[in-house]
């Protein structure tokens, strides 16, 4: 079976000196790769043809044969690295907290470990006689939500 940490080695020798950044590697028993790189301007599949090659070139067929897949983090899925929530600063996400409650909002900031989400929530408002919407400000941690993921809006 072909080592995850090799695979991660050869990819991040490739990643070297450019914008992009590795969400995941996975190894399966019957040795199928899976690597996925993001950008914070989108993945081109120019470079995971590159990015592929490079791979093949580290790898020998010879002692293993294995399958290759190199692709972007896809829209849409759960956030894996700190660095993805980087790249969606000021963009819409949604977050489900340890507790299983689900918010929906614009992601503020990011600092460490921390990330901070504005959603749209009605609270009663001094003066008013209905509650009304308001934004708030609601703070996470990266490691205790179960998972943050970009909001595609068709808009």
């Amino acid at each position: 079976m072909i080592d995850k940490n090799t695979v991660k080695s050869i990819v991040n020798e490739w990643l070297d000196g450019k914008e992009y950044f590795l969400v995941d590697v996975e190894v399966s028993p019957d040795d199928r790769i899976v690597v996925e790189i993001d950008h914070a301007d989108g993945v081109w599949i120019e470079d995971c043809v590159e990015l592929s090659r490079y791979i093949e070139d580290h790898l020998s067929r010879d002692e293993e044969d294995y399958e290759l897949e190199v692709g972007s983090a896809g829209l849409g899925q759960p956030f894996k690295v700190p660095q993805q929530y980087h790249c969606f600063v000021g963009k819409d996400v949604e977050v489900l907290d340890a507790d299983g409650l689900k918010y929906k909002g614009v992601l503020k900031s990011v600092d460490g470990n921390d990330f901070v989400v504005t959603v749209l929530e009605k609270q009663k408002v001094e003066g008013k006689k209905r509650p009304q919407i308001v934004e708030v400000d609601r703070a996470f941690q990266m490691d205790k939500v179960k998972y943050t993921k970009y909001l595609i809006n068709f808009k």
